[in-house]
Formats: structure tokens, sequence, C-alpha cells
């Protein structure tokens, strides 16, 4: 069975048709070289947004799905670089919020830890109270957990709870880490919260059916890991169908 809690959520992004031409770098730009730390990877990049680009010419909304676009392709070091611009450009404060979510995302595929808790708690500072919030601090658990930080892990799982209670993934957080604690009851009803608000995957399941065993109902645990793994295997035939389609 898993130990590990759901994947993070990147936010939902249309596409985009076009080469997102204002980060196009002419190759006869040169800054400073006396200014430039030659081990700094990206402060070419940074220099050239600022010195050539006007913020009102910045589509944030556009550069975000840049960065979504990076992530589809499994691109996550780009994807933190243009989800860091559009936080950087953007005029609404919900964009920012996104990119910065997301930049926290992307870092934390990269096992960069760290960097996605500090993103997390940048896009937390802008609202605490909003949609992007509660998928910053579930995602913000799940980040300390990963950090060894635990205790932290289960208040920021709360907290997603607290801020949208209809937000399955959230729930299911909470109850890994109060299963992680063992205490199944209130796992239990994280879990059962999460399915009723859609929210049911192979995870969850197994996590219930530790939780089940736990509290001695023995044979109902024992028909829930059966569960789990009919729809784990379920679902790694649709992946198998969908490449072969490709």
């Amino acid at each position: 069975m898993t130990n590990d809690p759901t994947d993070h959520e990147f936010s939902e992004g249309q596409g985009f048709d076009d080469p997102y031409d204002p980060f196009d770098i002419d190759p006869e730009l040169d800054p400073e070289s006396d200014a430039v730390d030659p081990v700094d990877s990206h402060v070419l990049a940074d220099r050239l947004d600022e010195a050539n680009i006007a913020g009102d010419e910045v589509d944030a909304g556009a550069l975000l799905e840049v960065g979504l676009e990076y992530v589809r392709i499994n691109r996550h070091e780009q994807a933190t670089d243009a989800f860091k611009r559009a936080a950087r450009y953007a005029d609404d404060d919900r964009v920012t919020q996104e990119a910065w979510v997301n930049k926290g995302v992307a870092h934390a595929e990269l096992e960069e830890y760290d960097a996605a808790i500090g993103a997390y708690r940048e896009a937390i500072d802008i609202d605490a109270e909003s949609e992007h919030a509660a998928t910053a601090e579930t995602n913000l658990a799940y980040a300390l957990w990963e950090f060894g930080r635990t205790e932290e892990a289960l208040e920021h799982a709360e907290r997603a709870v607290e801020i949208d209670p209809r937000f399955g993934q959230a729930w299911y957080n909470r109850g890994f880490f109060l299963n992680e604690r063992g205490l199944a009851e209130d796992a239990l009803t994280a879990f059962d919260n999460a399915v009723r608000l859609g929210y049911r995957s192979a995870d969850l399941l197994e996590e219930k059916a530790i939780a089940l065993e736990r509290i001695g109902e023995d044979e109902r645990a024992e028909e829930v890991a059966e569960e789990a793994e009919q729809l784990r295997t379920s679902n790694e035939q649709e992946l198998i169908d969908e490449e072969l389609q490709e």
C-alpha cells in the first residue's frame, strides 16, 4: 500500500497557439558582463526581462499557460521559470497566486521541497481565504511532510479543509495525515467526506483499508483493499489504452 498522499494539483490551463514572443531572446542582446554571476543560470533572463520588457506588454495569463504546457511535457525546471515570470508581471492577485501555487508544484515534482514550501507560502500570503489558497495549503502540507515536518503538515491539511470544505482532495490529505498519526477513526471520516465530494482514488482506498484494519474491521478492510487494487489495475489499463491510441 502506498505511503504517499495524492499528487499536487496544478491549475487547469487552456493551452496556447503561438510561442510567447515577448520572451524570445535576441542573441545580440548583451547584459553588462561584470554584473552577471556566471554560476547563476537565471540571471541573464531576469536582466533581459527587466531591461527590455515593459510590464504592460506582458500577458501574465498567457505566460501561465506556457508554464502549464511545460508541465504537460515534464519540463518542470522550465515551468518554474515561466511561473516565476507570470507572478512577477501579473497585475491580478488571482493570477499571481495561481502562478505561485503552480511554481510550488513544479518544484515539488523536481523534489525541491524547500523551494516548493516557499512558493506555497507566497501564494497563501496573497489571499489566505481564496480557492487557490486551499490548494496551496493542501500542497504545502504534502511538501512539509516530504520535508520531514509532519506536525506542520497536518496543521496545513486542516487549514485547507477550513478554507474550502468542499475540496475533496483536501479531505483526503487530511485523512492521510491523521492516519499517519494513528487517528484511524478521524481519518475514516475524512476519507468518507472526500468520496462524498467526488474524490476517489486507489490511494484513498488503500489508506481507508489501513484505517479500517487499525480499528479492527478486518473483513471490511480486506474488501476495500481489493477495491483499491481493482481501481488501480483499471487506471493502469486506461493509461495503456491511451498510449496505444496515440
